[in-house]
């Protein structure tokens, strides 16, 4: 009994460790939040050459900086199978001044120095700072030789600043992931047609949610219409679950607020797909205190064949997964309206039944939807929140065995102890010589039942 106590009991607390290590979503009242980046990335030193490069490992997120003009190289060691993404994801100081043409971009290339694909990112219109992110990719093709055997590959990131922006450096989020190859006969073309209505509006009453601070900290959502509050200068982030066969619709509101003026391109919205590149963005709301609404594109459904399409909106809808929304509103509007918190509304539409999965060699990993996805949707959970709610459950199994343990383990011990006095009663010895027995003691008495630890 005491084995297995001992077994328990470092679990539990275990589990309340780690509980108590999980990160905390709240922020100064007042003042923007900051981006959280995950609690497991990995700090690494771009370099200035690709001879002086350090490795990514699939999987994991690693976070560096970047300064005005800078390139760093990073390599990452890939297979003759498998599909590849690094995206790196920006973080500007709030407050620092960006330009239109303030840019990061992202590639990746083989030894050669060939280009396997790039993307970049850019503030464009919405010149204010915010997370900013993009990703590049290795995409395995029948008909392709470029970048198609296993070999060591380089990822350069670069940074390209306007002269009158800001010269602080950017942190930067870095993340490595591989999609297993399918097996012989899926699509090899990018579907030639997909259905681009809108859907029809959503009914019923709007949800309250909060949004999270980074693609680590997003709150989960499900189809429905939620509603937020955020404040000048915030960027929220939100995530979806899209399975193959489905089209995502994704809409945001601004509500009202007093005061007179005007804000141009003050809400921003992108979307990025589960390897955090970037699918599509909108920056077209002009803010003049009243209730404006800002949509993205229509996108096609989550099909495999959409990454060979050239436009970037229909590449990016290449696997299922968490589908990541960012909102941001523009500083300017506390300098117009004020510092308070303004309205908030999403509507989003998960348009089709979900189908079967592209016959994968291998675990699909990130890029699937599963029930445990499905369910943080519905409750509204952060992978941190996620992770928490996991963690009590361990707890309170835990300690429901913990305490089984120890109500059947004292049974058992009273049971065989009753026992042992039964079969062995302990005799005094002074009682058996027929001495000691003197005034105030019952020689019928001598005889003691129980443990010692009775007597």
């Amino acid at each position: 009994m005491r084995r297995s106590r001992g077994r328990v009991v470092p679990a539990v607390v275990a589990a309340l460790c780690a509980v108590a290590a999980l990160p905390a979503q709240a922020w100064a009242a007042g003042e923007p939040s900051p981006y959280t980046f995950g609690p497991s990335a990995t700090t690494v030193r771009g370099a200035v050459t690709t001879t002086d490069a350090e490795e990514l490992k699939a999987g994991r997120t690693y976070r560096d900086s970047i300064k005005p003009g800078g390139k760093l190289y990073y390599r990452v060691e890939l297979d003759a199978k498998s599909n590849a993404y690094v995206s790196a994801t920006a973080v500007p100081k709030l407050g620092t001044k960006v330009g239109y043409a303030d840019e990061l971009k992202v590639t990746l290339q083989d030894r050669d120095g060939s280009s396997c694909s790039y993307n970049t990112a850019r503030f464009s219109s919405a010149e204010y700072a915010r997370p900013i992110g993009t990703y590049a990719h290795r995409t395995m093709e029948e008909d392709s030789t470029s970048c198609q055997s296993q070999d060591r590959y380089y990822v350069l990131i670069e940074r390209t600043s306007e002269a009158t922006s800001s010269s602080e450096p950017w942190e930067l989020e870095i993340r490595h992931l591989t999609e297993p190859g399918v097996k012989a006969g899926g699509a090899t073309a990018a579907p030639e047609s997909w259905p681009s209505g809108s859907p029809p509006a959503l009914g019923g009453q709007a949800r309250d949610r909060r949004g999270g601070t980074s693609f680590y900290s997003a709150t989960a959502l499900e189809q429905g219409e939620w509603r937020d509050k955020i404040k000048p200068g915030e960027a929220l982030f939100y995530k979806v679950p899209v399975d193959w066969g489905q089209q995502l619709f994704a809409s945001a509101d601004l509500g009202s607020t007093a005061g007179d003026g005007y804000v141009s391109n003050a809400l921003t919205m992108a979307l990025f797909n589960p390897a955090r590149g970037l699918v599509d963005s909108a920056s077209d709301i002009t803010y003049d205190g009243k209730p404006e609404s800002s949509a993205l594109d229509p996108l096609p459904p989550v099909a495999y064949e959409n990454r060979f399409d050239s436009s970037e909106d229909v590449n990016g809808m290449r696997f299922a997964g968490w589908y990541y929304l960012r909102v941001s509103l523009s500083p300017e509007v506390e300098e117009v309206f004020g510092a308070k918190p303004i309205g908030l509304s999403l509507r989003l539409t998960v348009k089709g039944t979900a189908k079967n999965a592209p016959a994968y060699a291998g675990d699909p990993g990130e890029f699937q939807v599963t029930d445990d996805d499905l369910n943080a949707a519905e409750d509204g959970l952060s992978t941190p929140a996620a992770a928490k709610s996991d963690t009590m459950r361990l707890v309170a199994a835990a300690g429901i065995g913990a305490g089984t343990v120890l109500v059947l383990g004292l049974g058992v011990w009273t049971l065989v102890a009753r026992r042992r006095a039964v079969v062995d009663p302990v005799v005094d010895p002074g009682a058996e010589a027929g001495a000691g027995v003197g005034p105030g003691h019952d020689s019928g008495a001598a005889t003691r039942y129980g443990p010692p630890s009775a007597w």
